[in-house]
């Protein structure tokens, strides 16, 4: 099973019109302040770095490409083409390779996994912004490229950052000048309880090895002139044997 037509087009939507400058994007602050801080995290439990890194839900690959000078071979995979257009302009030397991947596939990611072999996966907020029916799907893609030697870095927006989302997008003024597209383009982000994460890795076959709270860092300020931060969780986890 994929994803409906609707969000995959809403994707393709958002990223053909979202500006190209860095920091456009609400969600996509440099590297320093998202991948690099993940990356302290996540390392540690690594049981293999030379394992090649898929960041799943790439988007434009600012991420990627910062971990592609720190990973042996990084894979940028995304369900946009739109978006991996936007990555592949943006890393002419070829630092990282990037791949059209319908996450919520099981013949996609069984496709990828027989070409890199076991893998460690780095996901930044996709599964609060993919459909409920398809976050289980989700997780299940990322066990399978896994595999029985990799690990997984899951960093999702926790249950408090809804109603500051919320609060934002109802503002007397209108939402944010970069949160606007998002919802212009129907992909409002969904609630995922601070619960449900841990039982879909369970329902997958892996192991919780490690998990906490940081901020998620925006491109975004609010009117006094702060970055917009939003309350995340993070989550390392691998083959249960």
């Amino acid at each position: 099973m994929s994803v409906t037509s609707r969000y995959r087009e809403a994707w393709e939507g958002f990223w053909r019109e979202a500006p190209d400058e860095p920091g456009a994007v609400f969600w996509d602050a440099g590297p320093e302040r998202t991948a690099a801080v993940h990356l302290a995290l996540f390392e540690p439990y690594l049981t293999d770095p030379a394992l090649p890194l898929v960041d799943l839900g790439c988007g434009n690959g600012t991420q990627t490409r910062f971990l592609a000078d720190r990973f042996p071979r990084v894979i940028g995979a995304d369900l946009s083409a739109a978006a991996l257009d936007r990555a592949r302009r943006a890393d002419p030397a070829g630092r990282a390779a990037y791949r059209l991947l319908d996450a919520a596939d099981k013949a996609d990611a069984e496709t990828l996994h027989t070409d890199l072999g076991d893998a460690n996966v780095y996901v930044r907020g996709v599964l609060h912004q993919c459909e409920p029916d398809d976050r289980q799907r989700l997780v299940d893609t990322v066990a399978t490229l896994l595999g029985e030697r990799g690990r997984a870095c899951l960093v999702e927006l926790a249950e408090a950052a809804k109603p500051v989302l919320m609060g934002l997008a109802q503002s007397p003024t209108g939402p944010p000048a970069k949160l606007a597209p998002v919802f212009r383009h129907g992909i409002a982000p969904g609630e995922v309880s601070d619960t449900a994460i841990p039982q879909y890795l369970g329902a997958s076959g892996l192991t919780l090895v490690a998990d906490g709270e940081l901020p998620l860092v925006t491109t975004e300020y609010a009117a006094d002139g702060t970055r917009i931060e939003l309350p995340s969780r993070w989550y390392v986890a691998g083959c249960t044997a």
